[in-house]
C-alpha cells in the first residue's frame, strides 16, 4: 500500500512539473511575441517620426532624398499635406523648366565654415563658406568678389542649358549680383530691375522683400530667358553668340557691417527638350526640376514651372494619364528614403489636382534609392538620381 501511494505521488509530481514546464514555455513564447510586436511598432513609429523630424535626423548630409506603391494623390497623416500652400499659388504662371541632366551642382553640404568653397575657383576678391541660420551659403566677404564653377573644361556650357541659384537681399545697401556669361554681356540682378545691355526687365510685386530670391536662366541655342522669382524679366529671342562659361560676382557694400552678399543652391543642367516631345520619344518625362525642402515633402516654389507645364500638357491631351514616381539618391536610411519618396510623389499629385487635373488620371509611387541612374558619390550624380518621373499609363 505504501508503495502504491509512493508511486502515485511520484506520478502526480511528474504530471505537475510537466504541465508547469509547458505553461512556462507557453508564457515565454507569449512574452517573446509581445516584445517582438512592440519592437516592430517602435521601429515603424521611429520611421514616421524620422520623416517628420528629418532635418535633425539627417543633418550634415546631402539635400533632398527624393520615393512602393500607392495609388493616392495625397497623404493623410500630416497637416502639411492638407494646408494650401499660398506661396505655390503665386507661382501658378511660372514656366521655367530646368534642363534634363545636372552637370554642376553645389548645395554646400559638408563644407567647412570659413574655408573657400571647394567646388569653385576664385577670380578676384574673397569668398568663404558660412551659415545663415542653419543654411549653408557662400558669403562674398569682400566687395566685387567674383567666383567661377570649378569645371574640367573652360567651355562647359552646352547649346541648350539652364542655370539656377538663390541670392540674398537685405534691401538696405546698394546691392547687385552679376552673372557674367563668357562671350555675352553681363546680366545685372537687383530687386528693382534685371538688365543685360539695352534689355531691362522689372521683377514682380514683392521682389523688394528682404531675404532669399530665386534666379533662373535658360538658353536654347540662341534664345535667352531670365527669371527673378516667379517673374520672367528678360526674353531675348536672338543673341549673337553662344555663352561657353560663367562667373558670379556681387556688390557687397554691407560686408564690413556684417551684411555680405550671399548665394546658395547653384546648379547647371543640360538640355531642355519640350515635355511632350520627351513623352513621345521615351514614354515618360524625367525631371530634376521638382525640388523639396530638405528631408520633407514640401514642394519648393521654383518647382512650379515643371508642374504647371505637366498640368498644361494633361489639359491639352486628355488621353495622357501619369504614374508619378519619385526617386532618391543613396544618402540616408533606405526605409526613410522609401517613405519620403512616396510622400513627395503624392505631394506632386496633390498639386496637379489643385491645378484642375482629375485625380482618376493620376497614380503615385515611390522607389526610394532602388533605381539609380548615376553614381552616388558626386554632387552631380546624386542630383541626377533625385528625380520625379511622369510615366504614361
Amino acid at each position: 500500500m505504501k508503495t502504491s501511494i509512493y508511486l502515485l505521488t511520484l506520478l502526480f509530481c511528474f504530471i505537475f512539473l510537466s504541465l508547469n514546464t509547458n505553461a512556462q514555455f507557453d508564457l515565454e513564447k507569449t512574452i517573446k511575441k509581445k516584445v517582438e510586436k512592440k519592437a516592430k511598432k517602435e521601429v515603424e513609429k521611429g520611421v514616421d517620426k524620422g520623416l517628420e523630424e528629418a532635418e535633425d535626423a539627417n543633418k550634415g548630409k546631402d539635400e533632398k532624398s527624393d520615393k512602393e506603391s500607392t495609388d493616392k494623390t495625397s497623404t493623410s497623416d500630416s497637416p502639411e499635406d492638407t494646408v494650401p500652400n499660398q506661396k505655390l499659388k503665386a507661382w501658378s504662371k511660372y514656366d521655367f523648366v530646368a534642363g534634363d541632366r545636372i552637370i554642376f551642382e553645389d548645395n554646400l553640404a559638408g563644407e567647412q565654415n570659413g574655408e573657400f568653397p571647394s567646388q569653385w575657383d576664385l577670380v578676384r576678391g574673397n569668398a568663404e563658406n558660412a551659415l545663415l541660420g542653419d543654411e549653408h551659403v557662400i558669403s562674398f566677404v569682400q566687395n566685387k568678389t567674383e567666383i567661377a564653377p570649378l569645371m574640367k573644361s573652360e567651355s562647359y556650357l552646352p547649346e541648350v542649358f539652364t542655370i539656377e541659384f538663390d541670392v540674398y537681399f537685405y534691401n538696405k545697401h546698394n546691392e547687385a549680383y552679376m552673372l557674367a556669361l563668357k562671350k555675352l554681356q553681363r546680366i545685372d540682378i537687383r530687386t528693382n530691375k534685371v538688365s543685360m545691355g539695352k534689355f531691362v526687365g522689372t521683377p514682380g510685386a514683392g521682389s523688394k522683400e528682404s531675404g532669399w530670391h530665386h534666379v533662373a536662366l535658360s538658353f536654347n541655342k540662341r534664345a535667352l530667358k531670365v527669371y527673378f522669382d516667379q517673374t520672367r524679366v528678360l526674353n531675348i529671342p536672338r543673341v549673337k553668340t553662344k555663352p561657353t562659361a560663367f562667373t558670379i560676382s556681387a556688390l557687397s557694400h554691407g560686408a564690413r557691417s556684417g551684411d555680405p552678399a550671399l548665394i546658395k543652391n547653384i546648379r547647371i543642367a543640360e538640355g531642355g527638350v519640350k515635355l511632350y516631345d520627351r513623352l513621345l520619344t521615351e514614354g515618360k518625362i524625367v525631371t530634376r526640376g521638382i525640388l523639396f525642402d530638405f528631408g520633407k515633402w514640401t514642394i519648393k516654389p521654383e518647382s512650379m514651372g515643371v508642374i504647371n507645364e505637366i498640368a498644361k500638357l494633361m489639359k491639352e491631351h486628355s488621353d495622357v494619364n501619369f504614374s508619378i514616381e519619385g526617386h532618391t539618391d543613396g544618402d540616408g536610411e533606405e526605409t526613410f528614403n522609401q517613405k519620403l519618396s512616396e510622400r513627395r510623389a503624392a505631394a506632386v499629385g496633390t498639386e496637379l489636382v489643385d491645378l484642375g487635373i482629375n485625380e482618376s488620371r493620376l497614380q503615385t509611387k515611390g522607389w526610394g534609392e532602388s533605381k539609380p541612374v548615376d553614381n552616388n558619390t558626386s554632387s552631380e550624380g546624386k542630383a541626377n538620381n533625385r528625380r520625379v518621373e511622369f510615366v504614361k499609363i
